[in-house]
């Protein structure tokens, strides 16, 4: 490339962490977020705490570590900053190939739409990828994304905020 643009998005692995990581820190370097693993993020940093491994990352170059739990959310770390977002809880699970690259492209997607790269932008990005891999996960491969419909994303949006909102009286 010959001008950067306004936001570098890597969704890295752990075979080039095996096959080519020198290469792979150079990439690091350049980017702005990383998405990423739990198992990767503690491959690449050396670390099992994700709270220690972000910070190992982040000081790799990217401002933005989103660490990827699974069936158990994801992490989002800016400087001190972190926040949490679960995944939405699903009766069955059918196959959960493509559930994290359906996450990073969920979560660049809405980064890209919404032309905001803030933290708390972030925050809805990661809601919105672990909603798009909640629908992944529901069939073999591709299936579920290609009969998805506007309307059932916007219905599951609503069960995470359901989810994730409370009254608490300090």
């Amino acid at each position: 490339m010959t001008e950067k643009p306004k936001l570098v998005v890597l969704d890295t692995m752990n075979f080039w962490m095996d096959c080519a990581l020198p290469e792979l820190l150079e990439v690091i370097k350049r980017v702005d977020v990383i998405t990423i693993n739990d198992e990767e993020a503690r491959q690449l940093s050396g670390e099992y705490s994700l709270v220690k491994a972000a910070a190992i990352i982040q000081a790799m170059g990217p401002q933005y570590v989103v660490i990827k739990k699974g069936e158990h959310g994801a992490l989002l770390f800016h400087n001190k900053e972190v926040f949490f977002a679960p995944a939405l809880p699903l009766e069955e699970v059918f196959d959960p190939t493509g559930a994290g690259d359906t996450f990073a492209g969920g979560f660049t997607g809405y980064i890209t739409q919404s032309e905001n790269v803030s933290f708390e932008n972030m925050k809805n990005a990661i809601i919105y990828g672990s909603n798009l891999a909640s629908f992944c996960v529901e069939k073999f491969g591709t299936e579920r994304m290609q009969s998805l419909d506007k309307e059932e994303v916007v219905s599951r949006l609503k069960q995470f905020k359901s989810l994730t909102q409370f009254d608490i009286e300090l």
